[in-house]
């Protein structure tokens, strides 16, 4: 299944409908938030006060991230109010576009844990259920995007940058470690 995933024309043309329908989601909740004004201190300040517990006792489920939302998130909320909408428009778009379509659904379901270690459900376990499927799909879920252009470029410059630091002339110089330039 997953090499059908991967490879698979038919596949990459139903991936362009989860991508958009996943896309269309990130893209609503994201602009939403960027039109119409957001802060998430109400939100962090909920989830600090009323972490997810353990079950049967008192004690929170993820003391890390409380401790992550209480000593970095809220302190930094500004910074905050501003990466929350703007990465789920962005990977909205990077999924409608199917630009840098992995690393959008990687972003987006990392965002939608987040939301989950916080306490709050909604529809985050769908929206990860649709990024594993496109993550599973690798570069096949942005075959009909923006990723047949961009996915070979970014290879090339990349090679290029490669060589550049590590030539393959024979004739280069070699030094103590035996690394050619």
């Amino acid at each position: 299944m997953a090499n059908w995933m991967r490879t698979n024309r038919i596949a990459a043309v139903l991936l362009v409908v989860v991508r958009f329908y996943l896309g269309w989601k990130w893209i609503e909740a994201g602009w939403h938030k960027i039109v119409d004004g957001f802060s998430a201190a109400g939100f962090l300040n909920k989830a600090i006060e009323t972490p997810v517990l353990a079950t049967g006792t008192e004690n929170a489920m993820y003391p890390n991230f409380v401790a992550f939302l209480k000593h970095f998130a809220l302190p930094n909320v500004e910074l905050i109010n501003v990466l929350i909408p703007w990465g789920e428009f962005l990977v909205g778009l990077g999924l409608i576009l199917g630009g840098l379509t992995v690393t959008a659904a990687f972003f987006g379901m990392m965002m939608n844990f987040m939301f989950l270690l916080a306490g709050t459900v909604s529809s985050n376990p769908w929206l990860i259920l649709f990024g594993i499927v496109v993550l599973l799909a690798g570069n096949n879920a942005g075959k009909f995007g923006l990723d047949y252009y961009l996915l070979p470029w970014i290879k090339r410059a990349y090679r290029h940058i490669v060589k550049r630091k590590h030539p393959t002339d024979p004739a280069a110089p070699v030094n103590r470690q035996g690394v050619a330039g």
